[in-house]
């Protein structure tokens, strides 16, 4: 069916960048391989349109493969009020609103917030942005208002794959959103190119669930990456792995004449089913039947066959994190401290609620180094610090177990943790203080400073819970309480948190 093969790993990143997170492109064709890394989108659209162009002008028929959703839930169009083909208008509204810069600038999360109020005046459909994004109608966690608004969470083919992520998704582990809005007015423009327009179409939308006829010599398809097993050599880049395992795959399918029937999707779907893949959802090209996420782990032959050495555990943690969230988007101070939370957690997505005030890492470990006192709210935060890296044998201050913390808890009918603070008067000022544990001493300890106790040069919040833990930690992000702080919005938190945060600091102070 194809002559060539390309297959593309986008990146919403926001300034220029090759190697990890960045965009890959593999080009396949008779068994010949070339893999390009182009630092910028628009580096990568000139690169792709010279790449067709060659393939076209040979009489090369293409099939191009991205790795973004080409559209979005059903009914997304009508309720913006979008005339003609949903897909085709929905395209030409993230085209016409969508601004790339020469170094990788975009307004993606400028875009979302516009889509939002069009559609419903709030934050939703779209979520997830970084610090300074967040707005009236953007916000960086997801409402589940979707039945509200009468648009749904997922596209069905996004039900057949169970680790694919929302395309409303644009920030965080697995988000796909941002890759989507920057992706879709690249695959317009190279659709749209004079040279081959008359001769390219884009499956299934001009298609149809079918094998495209032999009169589309440039043929644009969604896929999904993941969809294959992957074991990449040892240091090679993952993204560059899969797009060169996607173009081997699709080869190896056409060779053995295997590909043509992956264009029907599932062949089980109802009429009522496709009409919405065809005209505006779209379906990956690869997927025809669900899967399970039992049916994609492979069990070990042996339980003893498992990495032990400590330093390459680490690296190759810290690798997954890196492949999974763009770390650019924070401040190089920052960087460091927001890996550590991550590898702490297991989780990259919490990233998405990483607060800090301008400045707050340096300020922290400038106290460090001067000596100042690290004031936590518990004992397992106390266990968790890297007492051999402090730079200035700063002492680590816990009063929650001292008999007078017990007392006064008492008296005030007050937790012990709240308590605890109140010891703290004498140390605060220029301290560090971490709190991993307990909302009520957050409370406390803004309740204290208020009251003229001295401000810490830096407050580390990750107090974790399900009742004034994230009422706690936006108290102390409110910029009017004018406090250096790093913390983690929301409920989730813990001593790890904070114990991996302060040792993040300590990295750079001694």
């Amino acid at each position: 069916m194809f002559d060539t093969f390309l297959m593309v790993d986008w990146s919403a990143a926001n300034r220029p960048r090759i190697g990890r997170d960045s965009i890959w492109v593999c080009r396949r064709r008779r068994e010949e391989e070339r893999l390009f890394n182009p630092s910028t989108r628009r580096e990568a659209k000139t690169l792709l349109r010279e790449l067709l162009e060659e393939a076209f002008r040979g009489g090369e028929r293409v099939l191009a493969g991205f790795d973004f959703p080409f559209g979005y839930p059903s009914g997304l169009a009508a309720l913006l009020a979008l005339e003609g083909p949903p897909w085709r208008a929905l395209w030409q509204k993230i085209a016409s609103l969508l601004h790339e810069g020469a170094l990788n600038q975009n307004n993606r999360f400028e875009v979302a917030a516009a889509l939002n109020k069009a559609l419903a005046g709030q934050a939703f459909p779209f979520w997830g942005c970084p610090a300074g994004k967040e707005g009236p109608c953007l916000k960086p966690k997801s409402h589940r208002a979707y039945r509200r608004l009468g648009v749904g969470e997922r596209r069905l083919i996004d039900d057949y794959l169970p680790s694919a992520q929302p395309c409303w998704k644009l920030l965080g582990a697995g988000s796909v959103g941002g890759q989507a809005l920057t992706g879709i007015p690249l695959v317009k423009a190279l659709r749209e190119d004079p040279l081959w327009a008359e001769s390219a179409a884009v499956w299934p939308f001009e298609t149809g669930l079918a094998a495209p006829g032999p009169e589309a010599r440039v043929v644009f398809a969604e896929i999904y990456p993941s969809l294959w097993p992957l074991a990449p050599d040892a240091g090679e880049i993952k993204d560059r792995a899969q797009v060169s395992a996607a173009a081997r795959h699709f080869g190896e399918c056409d060779k053995a004449g295997e590909l043509a029937p992956l264009f029907s999707g599932d062949p089980g779907l109802s009429p009522q089913q496709r009409r919405p893949v065809e005209s505006e959802e779209g379906w990956i090209l690869g997927v025809t039947r669900r899967q399970s996420r039992a049916a994609r782990v492979a069990i070990p032959a042996s339980s003893s066959n498992y990495l032990r050495d400590p330093a390459e555990i680490t690296r190759r943690s810290f690798a997954a994190i890196r492949a999974e969230t763009d770390l650019e988007r924070f401040p190089p101070a920052i960087r460091g401290l927001a890996l550590r939370l991550a590898h702490a957690a297991g989780d990259a997505g919490i990233l998405a609620d990483l607060a800090w005030s301008e400045g707050a890492a340096e300020r922290g470990r400038s106290a460090l180094l001067a000596g100042a006192p690290i004031l936590v709210d518990s004992e397992m935060v106390a266990a968790g610090i890297a007492r051999t890296k402090l730079p200035a044998a700063n002492p680590v201050i816990c009063t929650l177990n001292r008999p007078e913390t017990h007392n006064e808890a008492e008296r005030l009918g007050t937790t012990r943790s709240a308590a605890a603070v109140d010891l703290w008067r004498e140390h605060l000022l220029g301290s560090i203080v971490a709190i991993g544990t307990a909302p009520t001493a957050l409370f406390r300890l803004l309740e204290v400073i208020a009251e003229g106790a001295g401000k810490p040069a830096l407050v580390l919040g990750f107090a974790v819970g399900f009742i004034g833990a994230a009422e706690g930690k936006a108290a102390l992000i409110d910029p009017r309480r004018g406090l250096s702080f790093i913390a983690l919005k929301g409920r989730r938190g813990g001593s790890a948190f904070a114990a991996a945060a302060l040792n993040a600091l300590l990295e750079r102070a001694s």
